[in-house]
């Protein structure tokens, strides 16, 4: 059986099932996929944003505790996710239109 993405430094049980939503089922498909597109991932399956979980998702995936990040390395962490943000959570769109994006069976806007 496949390590859960909670045995990755900074994640817990919740991380298990938002990252299964989102259809990461493991800790290797999460490193394979890396820090931002697993994250944006989690957006599209309509997990709410938030900063601290982003970084704490980056820095684990490094090893990292969660409040390693300091200084101009979070301000570069900050500029990252309000990009991933931007791209991937759109408050206009109903339920379907997001299922289908997360799909990927709609054009992109």
């Amino acid at each position: 059986m496949a390590d859960p993405v909670s045995s990755i430094r900074n994640l817990g049980p919740a991380s298990d099932k938002n990252f299964a939503r989102a259809g990461i089922k493991g800790a290797e498909a999460l490193r394979e996929l890396g820090a931002d597109a697993a994250y944006a991932k989690l957006l599209n399956a309509g997990t709410q944003p938030h900063f601290i979980g982003y970084y704490a998702l980056v820095m684990g995936l490094q090893g990292r505790p969660w409040n390693d990040c300091q200084g101009a390395e979070k301000v570069a962490l900050r500029v990252k996710f309000d990009k991933i943000k931007a791209k991937n959570t759109k408050k206009d769109r109903s339920e379907i239109e997001a299922a289908l994006d997360f799909l990927g069976v709609r054009a992109a806007d």
